[in-house]
């Protein structure tokens, strides 16, 4: 039978009552035949618990052994999760074993809190799955080549799965969270949203790096890569469903593109409320310049979006970009400190407030006035685009976060995404 691999979220191992009901669930699928790997989360609210002591006993300015023992101290969570659910498997008969990322081992780079994974010994849990046994290995976790415990950054336990399901070779890794699949856009934000039975890789992708809390931009990164069925679908279905249908269930990410797709000219909508802005004012207009400027907060593992130059007066220039809401603070520090004094350039200025909104569709690819019927939605709402940012599947604008739901549920109804999809 085939090779499964389950990630479960941390709502799903939220007490034990929970973790229970994954175990039996679990238990199904092997009895069934499959050899089942499981990677879960840490319970619900376990890892905030764990930072929030962190930051209690060192709410100053922060030294990079810091981060050593905020890695440490987060993934524990895991190593709970995994204890839990290898007992309850074991209750019910089921031979299982737990395993730390760093038992397996999943070997990391030695970035602290933002780790990316190099590679994957998978010796250890073949022997373990020829022995029947099914094999629970923490997510969000590895370990450098120093030996020092490593995590993936926040939701890193879908990119765990997947990557182990790519080491593996696994017939599907399958993704269960608190929603039944993928939508077309948030449905706490626009009720009509609508679940995709299946979404194209790209799609899904975008959709991830725009701001979709389903999956871990990351983790869709690894099942391209690899190309790993991956499917998303809900813990809370119950756990005695027939398999047939629970297999068949949530939403599939293909990499194949049908008629369907096709017909879609924009598939979701995505929204990301953690982006601030910032602006370097008055630079001078001369190669060289982004790169002084944006070398420098790369060079302090801060990532950028969206990214804007003005047209050049008087030899002046104004460079604008985006970077996550945790980042701001330390990157206007770091350009106010060491960049604007070496470029000489007038000030840095910034925008907390402020939200990104995408549309995402394959259709975009032949269909031209996607985008200006976009800005018309925007404008009729009397919603100011302050920067613009394109590819040949997806358009996002930077706007005042206060207009953030508006905008999402204007283009929702624009593109008629309340709509029910056509058969394929």
């Amino acid at each position: 039978m085939a090779l499964i691999v389950h990630k479960y979220g941390g709502t799903s191992m939220g007490s034990t009552e929970r973790i229970a009901n994954v175990a039996k669930r679990v238990a199904k699928w092997a009895r069934a035949g499959h050899r089942m790997v499981v990677v879960p989360s840490a319970m619900s609210g376990e890892t905030n618990r764990l930072l929030g002591l962190a930051k209690e006993l060192a709410p100053g300015k922060l030294t990079p052994d810091y981060y050593r023992e905020l890695d440490m101290l987060a993934s524990t969570g895991e190593q709970v999760s995994v204890g839990l659910l290898s007992i309850a498997l074991q209750a019910q008969g089921m031979p299982a074993v737990s395993y730390a990322g760093w038992q397996v081992p999943i070997r990391t780079s030695n970035a602290y809190t933002k780790a990316r994974i190099d590679s994957i010994d998978d010796q250890r849990v073949r022997a373990d799955l020829d022995a029947g046994k099914v094999v629970i290995i923490t997510g969000f976790q590895g370990v450098d080549d120093e030996g020092h415990i490593t995590t993936l950054g926040r939701g890193g336990s879908d990119t765990s799965a997947v990557a182990v399901a790519a080491a593996l070779g696994a017939d599907e890794c399958m993704i269960y969270t608190d929603v039944d699949g993928v939508y077309t856009t948030d449905p706490r934000v626009v009720p009509e949203a609508r679940r995709m039975a299946r979404i194209s890789f790209e799609e899904m992708l975008e959709m991830a790096s725009l701001g979709s809390k389903v999956l871990q931009i990351r983790s869709v990164e690894f099942a391209g890569k690899y190309k790993v069925p991956l499917r998303v679908l809900s813990s809370f279905t119950p756990w005695d469903i027939d398999l047939i249908e629970e297999a068949q269930s949530g939403t599939l990410i293909t990499f194949e593109e049908n008629e369907q797709m096709e017909q879609a000219i924009v598939s979701g909508i995505a929204f990301n409320r953690d982006e601030a802005k910032i602006s370097v004012l008055g630079v001078p207009d001369k190669p060289g310049i982004a790169y002084q400027i944006l070398g420098a907060v790369a060079d302090a593992n801060v990532e950028v979006d969206v990214i804007i130059q003005n047209v050049s007066k008087d030899g002046k220039t104004d460079f604008s970009f985006t970077v996550h809401h945790n980042d701001y603070a330390k990157t206007v520090d770091l350009l106010k400190d060491k960049v604007v004094p070496q470029l000489g350039a007038a000030e840095v200025v910034g925008d907390p407030r402020i939200c990104k909104v995408s549309i995402v569709g394959i259709g975009m690819r032949s269909h031209v006035g996607v985008a200006s019927k976009m800005f018309r939605v925007l404008s009729e709402e009397g919603i100011n685009i302050q920067m613009i940012s394109t590819s040949e599947i997806k358009t996002s604008v930077v706007i005042d976060e206060k207009y953030m739901e508006l905008a999402v549920r204007a283009l929702h109804r624009a593109f008629d995404l309340d709509q029910p999809a056509a058969a394929a």
